[in-house]
């Protein structure tokens, strides 16, 4: 039989066809959610060692990416291949622990090899599969079911709806559970402390200003010149100005300058609080640099001074600041 490649309408057809499927597969798994999904949750949440996320071929690869889920939203997950639990890594197992099996058929050998061992080390096993009258689903303390009434595939044969639906039943058990134990986005950039959310998060403004020394500053009725030779030494691109005091009177930039000179100031003669700009945008060193970020893209504005509750200055930072701490 002469095989014919398909035109290019013919593969979006196909195309389309597998994503309707699959996505059928998936909207129809919220009919199927009730009281044992809210079971497996309190396993989770009961759980006083590790979730061991354990499943065979195609369900292995879901399994794995399951685990790492949940490890990522608080609850400490791993990953057990079936085949090698019957050969030592069933040690990995403690009493403590709970098992997350994944078969859509739910008689996966290797699976079903080491159940009776799961239960004698006393964990409690969670089945996620497709057919709830399975042996993994009968021996398991709780059953998920993650069925689909075809696969994406036209032979329908290829994991491909069946392993779509597990990984988002495994998505909807993993938030559920974040969602029970109060997991915050703050304790999510504490899992991800090398990303770009988990500097977006962790990182304050206090530790990435410049203060003490390196913080540009002069006192109201300072001369004009004296006030660039600040900003010239310090290299931020700006100085803040304040009273006596510390409270924070004004600022003064880059771009306060150019529009000085486009006026014809008389440098020699002139005091930084005749061109400041006053009541400049400011916020706290408890802040977070993400903040900053925002202000300054919101308002088109290259630096920023931190103060405290009293308005005295405490800090001073710009965009630079801020792409070397990664949170641009």
């Amino acid at each position: 039989m002469t095989f014919h490649p398909p035109s290019a309408a013919e593969i979006l057809v196909q195309a389309r066809r597998t994503l309707e499927i699959e996505a059928r597969a998936v909207s129809r798994l919220v009919e199927y959610l009730d009281h044992r999904l809210t079971d497996a949750v309190d396993a989770l949440l009961a759980c006083g060692g590790r979730v061991v996320v354990s499943g065979m071929g195609k369900s292995g690869h879901i399994a794995g990416k399951i685990a790492a889920t949940l490890a990522s939203t608080g609850t400490p997950a791993f990953f057990m291949h079936p085949a090698e639990a019957s050969h030592g890594d069933l040690g990995m197992i403690t009493g403590q622990d709970v098992v997350l099996a994944l078969s859509n058929s739910g008689e996966s050998p290797e699976l079903i090899a080491i159940v009776p061992l799961i239960k004698r080390r006393g964990a409690r096993l969670i089945a996620m599969t497709g057919r709830p009258v399975s042996t993994l689903a009968r021996e398991a303390d709780i059953h998920l079911y993650a069925g689909v009434e075809q696969e994406a595939c036209p032979h329908n044969l290829a994991p491909t709806a069946s392993t779509t639906a597990a990984l988002a039943l495994g998505d909807a058990l993993a938030v559920a559970t974040l969602h029970a134990r109060g997991f915050t986005a703050e304790d999510f950039a504490r899992t991800h402390p090398g990303g770009a959310l988990g500097r977006r998060l962790l990182v304050h403004v206090r530790d990435i200003m410049h203060k003490g020394e390196a913080l540009p500053v002069v006192n109201t009725g300072t001369p004009f010149r004296e006030a660039l030779l600040e900003m010239t030494r310090k290299g931020l691109g700006m100085t803040a100005v304040t009273e006596g005091d510390g409270r924070l009177a004004g600022i003064f930039t880059d771009g306060d300058l150019r529009r000085c000179l486009d006026t014809g100031l008389d440098i020699g003669n002139a005091r930084i609080d005749a061109v400041m700009t006053r009541n400049p945008r400011t916020l706290s060193e408890d802040a977070l640099a993400a903040e900053a970020a925002r202000v300054m893209e919101e308002h088109k504005i290259n630096g920023l001074l931190a103060v405290d509750a009293g308005g005295r200055l405490t800090g001073a930072l710009n965009m630079h600041d801020l792409l070397r701490a990664g949170v641009v």
